[in-house]
């Protein structure tokens, strides 16, 4: 039995007479930019988050960085952001003109830990910037508290999350502004890239529509220096429908990691720390191994598809390289990159192929008493 990472193409196949309905709506309508379908999806992906205004973009990126655009930030100021995530997040804050300064994860969760933040506030800090990641949510109410009382903004990056709840409220409207991506591989996955952010902020919705326009509301009346950055209609009506089932697929997702994390107790790996305030939407199901590369090697020769999410930390990557950080400045990220194991994880996967992957990692990887 071979198991793919995950299997793309299932989501479609589920779903192939309604997404085929709802592209063919799309080229039928004649209205191929922005319009009522993106309209649609915006409301509606702004209730289910449980926000005010939701405004889709053209990916996750552009999600970020025009978020910190709509809040001002620029050159001389500085953002915190996690050591440990994709680089988008760092790249956003680059963008524009800004500085990131990375805080170190909890070792147990991986998401920053706000014990460490104010440690480094500057006067220069205008942002923090926490990472949701592999669909866990971050420790939000002492980041807010801390902004609170530091005068700052939060923009949370919810590339991973989807229909994850922190003390019961889903992700979505927790900090100023919160920053969506819909690449193929999401919980909640386009055609393509596609993107959004989510905001209680009337304001800040509405700089986020005229930026992403070209930095115009009305055709050919252009306010300030906006981009091409608009959610496409077929997208959005693909989003539309999977929309719809997002929820059924949370929790398939939820049986899955309930599964592994049953079955892989008789292993040594390290498994996901899930806090009580946390449900995940199980973007990713994470494990941490001393041999790793062997586990990954071993799995791959047996048919098991894994991936290392992620690899080389930010501020080792030669992109940053002007940062001139020493490899060992974050030594917590580093120790995460070289540990790390991403096991197939999606709604579409059976519970054979999870005790499948789980039996195999536990005879490659076993308890020393086993």
């Amino acid at each position: 039995m071979t198991v793919q990472f995950l299997d793309l193409g299932a989501a479609y196949r589920e779903l192939k007479t309604e997404i085929d309905a709802a592209i063919h709506r799309v080229i039928d309508s004649g209205w191929y930019i922005l319009g009522p379908e993106v309209d649609a999806f915006e409301a509606e992906w702004a209730a289910y988050c449980g926000a005010d205004h939701a405004v889709g973009v053209a990916n996750g990126l552009d999600a970020l960085t025009l978020a910190l655009q709509a809040l001002d930030v620029g050159p001389g100021d500085e953002v915190i952001v996690p050591s440990n995530t994709y680089i988008a997040t760092w790249l956003a804050v680059t963008a524009v003109g800004a500085t990131p300064v990375p805080v170190e994860p909890d070792s147990a969760t991986y998401n920053i830990d706000p014990a460490r933040i104010e440690a480094a506030l500057t006067p220069a800090t205008k942002v923090i910037l926490p990472v949701h990641l592999y669909g866990q949510p971050a420790n939000m109410d002492p980041i807010l508290a801390i902004a609170r009382a530091h005068g700052l903004r939060v923009v949370e990056d919810a590339a991973q999350s989807h229909g994850a709840r922190y003390k019961g409220r889903r992700i979505g409207a927790h900090g100023d502004i919160v920053c969506w991506s819909f690449y193929p591989g999401k919980n909640l996955g386009a055609l393509g890239d596609a993107g959004a952010i989510t905001t209680d902020r009337a304001d800040l919705a509405d700089r986020v529509r005229v930026l992403r326009n070209y930095g115009s509301r009305v055709k050919y009346v252009n306010e300030v220096q906006g981009v091409n950055s608009r959610l496409d209609p077929i997208q959005a009506a693909v989003l539309r429908v999977k929309l719809a089932h997002l929820d059924i697929w949370t929790e398939r997702r939820r049986d899955i990691a309930a599964a592994y994390g049953g079955a892989l107790k008789e292993s040594n790996l390290i498994l996901p720390s899930v806090p009580a305030w946390a449900e995940p939407a199980w973007h990713l199901y994470v494990v941490r191994s001393r041999d790793r590369d062997n586990l990954q090697k071993n799995l791959s020769e047996a048919g098991i598809g894994t991936l290392i999410h992620y690899p080389v930390p930010p501020h080792m990557q030669q992109a940053y390289a002007a940062l001139g950080m020493a490899p060992d400045a974050l030594p917590i990220a580093l120790q995460l990159a070289g540990g790390v194991l991403s096991l197939p994880m999606g709604p579409h996967l059976q519970l054979a192929q999870a005790m499948r992957v789980s039996a195999l990692a536990t005879a490659i990887c076993p308890k020393a008493d086993a």
